[in-house]
């Protein structure tokens, strides 16, 4: 027998007569409908809502759960996103009632609790990234990159400049063309060394007196850190411009190295990806922002201040940028990442990093046997494999594989990013995984590798749906659903 609960939607499920909600009374004075709603804005008939038991509506979601790979059930090496797990006592503890009764519009002195917090993250922020200022606000870590760089350019319409252009290496984080271009720079491509990092020659020739901000990801896409940072902020800072970090790559180098320390003028950090705060995929996120001394007066409004009287939101910024976001940001997300802070503490931190380098580095020793990685033995957090070798020789190619890891239980690497590597996976194990997980997947990968070519080409075959036209998903997505 069929499993009602297993498939369809709600409205396919419906039955009439089976409700599974039960209304009160009305307490409304009892009025002529039409002087309480203007009769324009009534409809001749009730909306067309679903009717189903409780039980149904639970089963339904707990079902479609069930078809969803995630961070709690499954590996889920996903280079340069940093998939790790998220504690759930963090989850507790922002959902205490303290904080989710809060109201956004009430006066400050009633909400002096979660400003301190909030001031108390900013801190932590500035002396992790070691930089002096920060902004809470944006809510993502790209809005991040785009808030930095409307900083970067007001600061640069403050002092009477008018520069136009955005440097950014081709292993740098994908989505930072994107971030300059909606701030309205010109985006200079600058390609790496056969070593996988920036070349130094032609960042030079790029350099003028346009140039507004190089943009690097340090450690870079292909896992590895550039040693010439320092270097790199030197020469940027000789032309008058400034320097932006990504920070998507921070789980390597947290509490070791400050980006502030090696010449970084602004970055942002990833709550989900450093922090241990739940992915935002296109719902709650965050992407705080940390700025130069110099920087600091452009920041969104309002910042968290503390004064002798108690915090305060200060509006009092004459040269912001304004606001980016409703509010002060995700709160829910930013007291996450401070519970996950504060658990650490400075030694913790590090370690998180140290593991996280250790447990990418011994992965990519068990998997460079049968997939090479074209770009050093030694990685930071993450690795980029590739699988051009097995696509000129067997055909096959890094998404044959991404789809059979599927039917092992393991979520897919990111692949074909970054653009330097041909048919690239990039892996990303993080902190989190034991030995025996990172030794499964590898397993896993070896084992693929000797299956029939028409096994991989068929693959994922245990998931409901194995493989969708991709493209056309893309170019004509179906938004909503409507009845026939």
């Amino acid at each position: 027998m069929e499993n009602r609960q297993a498939c369809g939607l709600l409205f396919e499920l419906s039955r009439p007569g089976c409700p599974g909600a039960r209304l009160p009374a009305c307490d409304v004075p009892v009025h002529p409908v039409e002087e309480l709603i203007p009769g324009s804005l009534m409809a001749d008939r009730p909306p067309p809502l679903p009717e189903l038991s409780e039980p149904d509506v639970v089963r339904h979601y707990v079902n479609l759960s069930q078809r969803n790979m995630s961070v709690d059930t499954h590996f889920y090496p996903l280079g340069s996103c940093t998939m790790k797990y998220n504690p759930k006592r963090n989850d507790r503890l922002a959902s205490l009632p303290g904080f989710s009764d809060l109201h956004p519009y009430q006066p400050a002195g009633t909400v002096q609790g979660i400003l301190g917090l909030l001031y108390q993250g900013q801190q932590m922020l500035a002396e992790i990234a070691g930089l002096p200022a920060v902004s809470l606000q944006p809510a993502a870590g790209a809005h991040g990159e785009l808030t930095a760089l409307l900083v970067a350019a007001a600061y640069f319409r403050d002092i009477g400049q008018k520069r136009t252009k955005v440097l950014i290496p081709d292993v740098a984080h994908g989505t930072n063309p994107a971030s300059a271009a909606m701030a309205g720079f010109r985006i200079v491509p600058i390609p790496s060394t056969q070593r996988g990092i920036v070349d130094l020659e032609t960042l030079a020739k790029e350099l003028d007196e346009d140039t507004a901000v190089f943009m690097i990801t340090n450690p870079n896409t292909l896992g590895l850190f550039d040693p010439q940072i320092g270097r790199i902020c030197q020469m940027v800072h000789q032309v008058g411009g400034l320097v932006y970090l990504d920070g998507a790559n921070m789980n390597a180098i947290l509490g070791i190295c400050r980006p502030g320390d090696c010449g970084v003028d602004m970055m942002h950090f990833n709550p989900h990806k450093t922090f241990g705060t739940p992915h935002g995929a296109g719902g709650p996120g965050a992407g705080p922002i940390a700025v130069s001394e110099r920087l600091a007066p452009y920041l969104p409004s309002p910042v968290v201040a503390r004064t002798e009287a108690g915090y305060r939101l200060d509006y009092d910024r004459p040269t912001s940028i304004g606001r980016v976001r409703s509010f002060y940001g995700n709160i829910g997300v930013l007291l996450r990442m401070l519970c996950y802070i504060l658990t650490h503490g400075p030694d913790g931190l590090r370690q998180v990093a140290e593991q996280a380098v250790l447990n990418a580095n011994y992965l990519l020793a068990r998997v460079k046997g049968v997939l090479p990685v074209p770009y050093g033995d030694r990685c930071m957090h993450e690795f980029v494999a590739s699988a051009a070798r097995l696509k000129a020789e067997r055909n096959i190619s890094a998404m044959e594989i991404a789809k059979r890891l599927l039917d092992y239980g393991f979520y897919a690497p990111t692949v074909y990013f970054p653009l330097v590597v041909k048919e690239a996976l990039m892996i990303e194990p993080t902190e989190t995984e034991s030995k025996a997980t990172l030794d499964a997947f590898a397993e896993a990968i070896r084992q693929i590798l000797q299956e029939p070519l028409e096994l991989l080409q068929q693959a994922p075959h245990t998931t409901p749906i194995s493989r969708p036209d991709e493209v056309r998903a893309a170019r004509q997505p179906i938004l909503r659903w409507q009845a026939e």
